[in-house]
């Protein structure tokens, strides 16, 4: 039965004030115990507790650490890849026909999968043999006959395996098959093969797909004989495959390179390639130094072709497929990378040839020692720069940041300022080597754009041209060093930094009289009074239109998100066009979104670095070669640049060997893009990497990518070095017991109090 409301009656009698005082001084004296012990157990478990940021027991492996600087690599495909968080992995993984001798300088070619550096074969146009100094343009062709060193072996991987008929176990995976495999390692059966040239050949005519992302086919497609018609009927093809299939679709069947011959790219003999180039083109050496040129076997590609494949991230851009010393064994993407030996690798000795000061420096301890020397490479994405130095000092980060060559300079920049800061890392050891090297960062304008770009009528063409010379003048990259000293350098005056055949910089007869001029033999900067008059001339008196009185409001993309390690430089960026006027609007994004947009060409004033991939002046200048524009030909010309006179200077610069010849041309070239001012041409830096007194034979250069192999560890001494550099600080525990007795005492005194007291509060015994 239910009852609706409390039924009257007797209440029950109230405790004694003494005894409910007494119960609630106890229930208080109790929390108060509870929490004075949970301080007490927190204190000892922050004393005893480890900073390090990395698994248990990976100090004490071979193992080397680094950090990532943004994000992960955005492509693994050696087709597509030419990023510098890319190369990290890329250069370890593959092994194109050269590379560079590690220690000597300047940098010197030498073969990697190759057997020997190929020295070009003439022919003019009716195929007849030419000299060795034959004029250029008397060259129709330059035929390379690269031997493939034998024996050279694929890592291990399921696309090689087959099974006991020698059938493939994984070309023809039925729907449902791929289950929960999401990494090449989850599939029970692996196999390998021998290199062998047609994987060159394959990896060639893969620049011709529309399928990823080619950044230098447009300069090949200049220079391999074919290749530019062999795109044509590769896209041709690629239709016909994918006619009648959703467009959106991540599954596209396989494109089969072998089907479809290419005249500039053969194999002769399994372990020759012939590579046959229009003309001659004497910087085509370099280019088989880089990943570009990488073999890539038609197995791993249709591999990764079959269904359900791409949905489960399983593709050459996250799971790459080579012969060299390492491969990639955990992706995790914007988290951790991890490559380990390949198991397949066959060796190399380190070198015994060095500069002077190597032997001194202990470059050469390990002359004729079998490489790789570390088993393990764990990268971690680390995108905040003080949390990432402050693991460095702790000596968690072996190498700061595995591919840079700037990051010492964060820590010459604190030695100069400091004398306790240069003790400790004088104490630690930290290699903070600081040298030259082929390296640049620019402010550029896409030329595309109608207001900072080339314009449509005579007249817009010379406005606009003024307006980005005067942005040019205003832009005071000798300032830059000096605010930001750790990022400091040298300023440009054109697109070439020193040690390149063909730069004059920093010399008088180098200065870019746009922005400098000669003043007593000096080199000074001109002065702002002439960027607003520039400005003015362009239709933009004070930064704003002449005819409308609106003001000039210019988009910037800066790569990357506008962290507060980055804000101040952004913000100095900002300033540079506030000197006259302009207003800027910051759009900092990621870097996959900083490429999306260049690729559109949505954009107007952007922020750039470029590491040399090869030791030419045309590597530098091709950055403005016309048919190598980002946007309408998916090349690395990032400002969109196209002036028909330097891409005729360009072209006739590629035939000819270093020289006076050479020289003119550079020159003339220089100054084509001093008036046009397609970039400012920003600063070039000064390089310095950071590793650890335990990493022996560091030796950093931009042009040395694949020195995973050459790098030894000594763990002994990082074990006793963490330990020594994070040893537990106790002080604060002291403390905190203090504190807790404090809390005790206090409590037991209220408790006493309460028990003496009257209900008025009145202390009675």
């Amino acid at each position: 039965m239910a009852e609706s409301a409390p039924r009257a009656g007797p209440r029950p009698a109230r405790p004694p004030w003494g005894s409910r005082k007494l119960g609630t001084a106890r229930r208080f004296l109790e929390s108060l115990l509870r929490h004075a012990c949970a301080v007490l157990l927190l204190g000892f478990g922050l004393a005893g507790c480890n900073n390090n940021p990395l698994p248990d027991g990976l100090a004490a492996t071979n193992t080397l650490v680094s950090a990532v600087i943004e994000s992960s690599p955005r492509h693994l495909d050696p087709t597509a890849s030419y990023w510098s968080n890319d190369t990290p992995y890329t250069y370890q993984i593959y092994e194109p026909p050269y590379g560079y001798h590690y220690l000597l300088r300047p940098f010197r070619l030498q073969p990697k999968s190759a057997a020997a550096i190929a020295k070009p074969r003439y022919v003019d146009a009716g195929g007849r043999p030419l000299a060795d100094d034959a004029p250029g343009e008397q060259v129709a062709e330059s035929i390379y006959d690269i031997p493939i060193k034998p024996g050279i072996l694929y890592q291990p991987h399921p696309a090689f395996a087959r099974d006991e008929q020698g059938r493939w176990r994984y070309h023809a995976m039925r729907p449902g098959e791929l289950g929960k495999r999401r990494t090449p390692l989850d599939f029970e059966h692996q196999g390998t093969r021998e290199l062998v040239a047609d994987d060159f050949v394959y990896a060639l005519k893969r620049h011709a797909t529309p399928r990823i992302t080619t950044p230098v086919f447009g300069i090949f497609s200049e220079y391999v004989v074919g290749l530019k018609d062999y795109g044509a009927l590769i896209r041709a093809e690629d239709a016909k495959l994918r006619a009648g299939l959703d467009p959106a679709s991540q599954d596209k069947p396989f494109l089969d390179f072998r089907r479809w011959p290419l005249a500039g790219a053969s194999a002769p003999e399994p372990h020759l390639l012939r590579i046959r180039i229009k003309g001659k083109y004497p910087q085509w050496n370099y280019w088989m130094a880089t990943t570009f040129l990488s073999p890539v076997p038609w197995e791993a590609d249709a591999f990764y072709a079959q269904p359900g494949m791409a949905a489960a991230g399983l593709s050459l851009d996250t799971w790459p497929v080579g012969t060299g010393p390492y491969r990639m064994t955990e992706y995790r993407k914007d988290r951790r990378h991890v490559l380990e030996r390949n198991p397949n690798w066959r060796g190399e000795p380190y070198p015994c040839e060095g500069m002077p000061g190597d032997r001194e420096a202990g470059l050469l301890d390990d002359c004729g020692k079998t490489m790789p020397f570390v088993d393990r490479y764990v990268s971690t994405i680390d995108r905040e720069a003080v949390p990432m130095r402050e693991k460095f000092r702790q000596g968690y980060y072996d190498i700061l940041v595995f591919e840079r060559t700037d990051t010492g300079m964060d820590y010459l920049v604190a030695m100069q300022d400091s004398d306790e800061v240069r003790k400790e890392y004088e104490a630690k050891g930290f290699r903070l080597p600081k040298f030259a090297d082929v390296h640049s960062w620019i402010v550029g304008f896409n030329m595309l754009d109608p207001v900072v770009g080339w314009g449509d009528t005579p007249e817009q063409r010379e406005r606009n041209r003024k307006l980005r010379q005067a942005i040019s003048i205003a832009f005071d990259w000798e300032e830059y060093s000096k605010i930001f000293p750790k990022k400091a350098g040298e300023p440009a005056m054109s697109p070439l930094p020193g040690g390149i055949f063909g730069s004059r910089h920093g010399t008088p007869e180098g200065h870019n009289p746009v922005t400098h001029q000669v003043v007593g033999g000096k080199v000074v900067k001109r002065r702002l009074d002439d960027a607003k008059r520039l400005l003015a001339e362009a239709g933009w008196p004070d930064g704003r239109d002449a005819k409308t009185g609106k003001p000039l409001v210019i988009n910037y993309d800066f790569y990357a998100p506008a962290t507060p390690e980055r804000k101040p430089e952004i913000d100095w960026v900002v300033r540079q066009f506030a000197k006259i006027g302009i207003q800027l609007e910051v759009r900092a994004t990621d870097n996959n979104q900083f490429q999306d947009k260049v690729r559109k060409g949505t954009y107007q004033v952007f922020w750039l670095g470029w590491l040399a991939d090869y030791p030419d002046a045309e590597n530098f200048l091709f950055l403005l070669y016309g048919p190598n524009g980002k946007t309408r030909f998916d090349g690395e010309n990032t400002a969109n640049y196209a002036n028909p006179e330097y891409d005729r200077l360009f072209q006739r610069m590629q035939l000819l060997d270093d020289g006076p010849e050479k020289q003119q041309v550079i020159d003339q070239m220089v100054a084509i893009v001093q008036r046009d001012a397609p970039w400012s041409f920003g600063y070039f830096p000064f390089s310095s990497g950071a590793a650890q007194a335990w990493v022996h034979n560091y030796k950093p250069a931009v042009l040395i990518r694949d020195h995973g192999k050459y790098l030894r560890l000594d763990v002994a001494q990082r074990l006793a070095s963490q330990a020594a550099w994070n040893r537990p600080v106790w002080w604060p525990l002291a403390a905190i017991a203090a504190a807790a007795a404090l809390l005790l005492a206090l409590g037991w005194r209220s408790l006493r109090r309460r028990e003496r007291s009257n209900a008025r509060g009145e202390v009675v015994a």
